[in-house]
């Protein structure tokens, strides 16, 4: 009797386990659907499906993946360093400081190229500092990167002149005008040079996280710092490399957004961090590390800009931030329900 009870039990909890798992793996696509259905239906009595103005046109569509390309640059990274069991709070401002560094250059004669590789290099730079106050000073993640978020910051206002806002067109001197081509100009559907990119970064990044040793370091560093120490992998050199990528991605992100915006404005990242943060919870990566996925942080990332764009055109904008913390918090805590169970499980 005691073993039949006992083999019904662990049955139960086999199943429970399995449904926690399937409910894991697919209720982010299911919270990207229900805010399309929501924000599709809102305003019909205006204007119909796909029309110009309904939030799934075409041009609606168009604009929102464009758009997105800094969160969807800077948020791959993130997710690799996030699942190492590391953070990085300076992504925001190092991505301002690339942008006003980018624009800088373009608007004092430099070509494209030479603009762009600087910027990369300096993000790189970036990277390598947070990466050697984190792992080789041991200084902890949140304040280093606190700091390095200050000074990124500082720097990028002082390289704009006084009396301007941003590096920006003036009576001396004027923005040339292809500036805005790598993050406007269509390329492909009506996508730019910037959107593709990206989305070739993501592509290499999830290969990554998948198929090297890097992410498979990364896991198991954010798992267990110590058994992996033990088991011959060089935590310190492994973190540090993701260090340099996310600065890398995010001067790649800072010259999308320059170029969008064709200035380079000291506080266009702003939020940056935040917004990483949260996409890479909703795409089911435990804030303690050891897990994730850099395919479904993509999708977290879309569903933010969708609720960003979504609700500029349906509610006041002092409810917006409030409508938006509602919709993500319900997100981020199912997903922390999720990780927790499985945990006990």
């Amino acid at each position: 009797m005691n073993t039949t009870k006992t083999q019904i039990l662990r049955e139960k909890n086999d199943r429970s386990a399995a449904l926690r798992t399937t409910i894991k793996q697919v209720y982010i696509y299911i919270v990207l659907l229900l805010i399309v259905i929501l924000f599709s239906v809102m305003k019909l009595d205006q204007v119909n499906f796909f029309e110009r103005g309904h939030f799934l046109s075409r041009d609606s569509v168009i604009n929102l993946l464009r758009t997105a390309v800094p969160i969807l640059t800077v948020s791959g990274a993130f997710t690799l360093l996030m699942i190492s069991g590391y953070i990085d709070l300076s992504v925001g401002s190092a991505m301002s400081l690339s942008a006003v560094v980018f624009a800088w250059m373009v608007l004092n004669g430099f070509n494209f190229f030479a603009s762009i590789i600087v910027t990369l290099f300096l993000g790189i730079g970036m990277g390598f500092l947070n990466g050697a106050l984190v792992m080789k000073l041991r200084i902890t993640p949140v304040i280093a990167t606190l700091v390095t978020l200050s000074l990124f910051k500082g720097i990028a206002m002082l390289i704009v002149p006084d009396g301007l806002s941003a590096i920006k067109s003036s009576a001396d001197v004027k923005m040339p005008g292809w500036i805005n081509d790598y993050a406007r100009k269509e390329l492909l559907f009506g996508l730019p040079w910037a959107f593709w990119i990206a989305i070739f970064m993501i592509a290499l990044l999830i290969v990554l996280q998948r198929k090297t040793l890097l992410g498979k370091y990364a896991a198991a560093i954010g798992g267990n710092r110590l058994a992996a120490e033990l088991s011959g992998i060089n935590a310190v050199r492994v973190v540090w490399l993701i260090y340099i990528i996310v600065g890398f991605f995010a001067a790649l992100a800072g010259v999308a957004r320059a170029s969008y915006m064709s200035l380079g404005d000291p506080l266009s990242g702003d939020t940056m961090e935040t917004a990483c943060i949260i996409a890479v919870l909703l795409g089911g990566t435990a804030f303690s590390g050891g897990e994730g996925s850099v395919a479904k942080t993509m999708v977290g990332a879309i569903i933010i800009m969708c609720v960003t764009t979504g609700l500029m055109t349906v509610i006041p904008a002092y409810w917006q931030n409030v409508a938006k913390g509602t919709v993500l918090i319900v997100a981020v805590v199912l997903n922390h329900l999720l990780v927790r169970e499985k945990v006990k499980a």
